[in-house]
């Protein structure tokens, strides 16, 4: 085996021959034996000999190279004893029929050098919580239990004038124009333009034809531009009635021993400055994080970092799918593609490989350790946390060395947080 290395790059060769080999085409023939169909035998029955005149020797080398691969790269880490950080590269230097070569290019962990990581005086930011946010939440709050009453008089902007109607044009009907007893929040430019402004000041009872046109970038064509008419009825006009911080209000709320506005300020407060812990923390490790990599020295191979953008696209593409939209969809609203997004996510993925390769080498300069029980005691308390068996939180979560891992990385954090007060 030969090995040729430049930093952390290291191509290795290594040839699986005699019986491995043979044994390896002898299975791939037994595979295909079952799938060619050869005038005048059953299918599984063709005769190798007949087989190899037919097809040639050569058809059964490229599948027997998947049967030993694994093998012979296992075998090539074995002897060399590197342990590579991302998935290898592999080319075919040689193959026939006494024996194929493999080149594997793997790549390692690259030296990191920091000059210091302690006395950087990084402090977190202060967790303050103004009059105006909880006035604004509970505004919130006060808009999203608002009651709808029944209004006399006219239709005005901000009521809900709930109609039937029905658009046309050229006299003629179209399809999707057409809605009963429907409610429309007027100001909220649901419809067309025009549309809403023209209920404005109907009454209970009244019907009137809207003289109005679509929209030029209408998404049906045959609409886009046209001049129609919509025939509306307003059926019933109701109003948002402003809620009052009152009994009614804190028994309509639900939350427990929350019955007066005292009470529910202290709550309110309680939930934003608990956010507010979660941002601050994340943003001081950000910020030590950031700090200490100033400090560093590292020659990060661009694969490492190719890798780390896939593992981000993947986490992006479930995000997408949790909201019911694809990549091919999101590509088209955004007008992006492919690679624009992993340009866009370039730069959080290299940070995210120089911060671990940071991480490590601080935790083997402290010594940092993080017992198997530990370990197993974390896990039991995450899966308690996510409501899953143990078994199937580690499944998830990629095994107990993973565990083992985060809470290594956390002590690290923590000590970093001590020496940069």
């Amino acid at each position: 085996m030969a090995k040729k290395e430049n930093k952390n790059v290291h191509e290795l060769t290594i040839k699986i021959e005699g019986e491995d080999w043979k044994k390896a085409i002898d299975k791939t023939f037994l595979k295909k034996q079952k799938e060619v169909k050869v005038d005048g035998f059953r299918k599984g029955k063709v005769p190798r000999s007949v087989f190899e005149k037919k097809f040639g020797k050569e058809s059964l080398f490229m599948d027997a190279c998947n049967e030993v691969l694994d093998e012979a790269y296992m075998k090539a880490l074995k002897d060399s004893k590197l342990v590579p950080v991302v998935k290898p590269s592999v080319d075919i230097k040689d193959i026939n029929e006494d024996g194929v070569e493999f080149q594997f290019t793997v790549i390692t962990k690259p030296e990191v050098k920091i000059k210091t990581y302690k006395g950087l005086k990084i402090k977190p930011g202060k967790v303050e919580v103004s009059d105006d946010e909880i006035n604004h939440e509970i505004g919130h709050l006060l808009e999203r239990y608002t009651e709808l009453v029944t209004k006399e008089g006219k239709v005005e902007n901000g009521d809900i004038a709930v109609i039937d109607f029905e658009g046309f044009k050229d006299g003629v009907a179209f399809d999707g124009g057409k809605g009963e007893n429907y409610s429309l929040e007027i100001g909220s430019h649901t419809f067309i333009p025009g549309f809403e402004e023209k209920v404005i000041g109907m009454s209970v009872g009244e019907e009137k034809d809207l003289e109005l046109s679509f929209p030029e970038d209408y998404g049906a064509k045959d609409l886009a531009g046209k001049d129609v008419v919509f025939k509306v009825k307003v059926n019933e006009i109701k109003t948002k009635q402003q809620r009052e911080l009152d009994e009614d209000f804190f028994l309509d709320l639900g939350m427990e021993g929350i019955d007066s506005e005292e009470k529910l300020r202290e709550e309110i407060k309680a939930s934003i400055t608990a956010q507010k812990e979660v941002e601050v923390e994340n943003k001081h490790i950000d910020d030590l994080l950031e700090g200490i990599a100033k400090n560093v020295e590292v020659d990060i191979p661009e694969e490492m970092v190719d890798e780390e953008v896939e593992r981000l696209m993947k986490r992006f593409e479930e995000h997408m799918k949790m909201q019911g939209v694809s990549l091919d969809l999101y590509y088209q609203f955004t007008n992006s593609s492919e690679k624009d997004l992993k340009a866009q996510l370039e730069k959080e993925a290299y940070n995210n490989v120089l911060y671990r390769l940071m991480l490590e080498e601080i935790l083997n300069q402290e010594k940092v350790e993080v017992s198997e029980e530990e370990a197993e005691k974390e896990a039991e308390e995450l899966a308690k946390k996510y409501q899953m068996t143990k078994e199937d939180f580690l499944k998830e979560f990629g095994g107990l060395e993973m565990v083992q891992y985060d809470l290594e990385m956390r002590k690290v954090v923590d000590l970093l947080k001590e020496y940069n007060k």
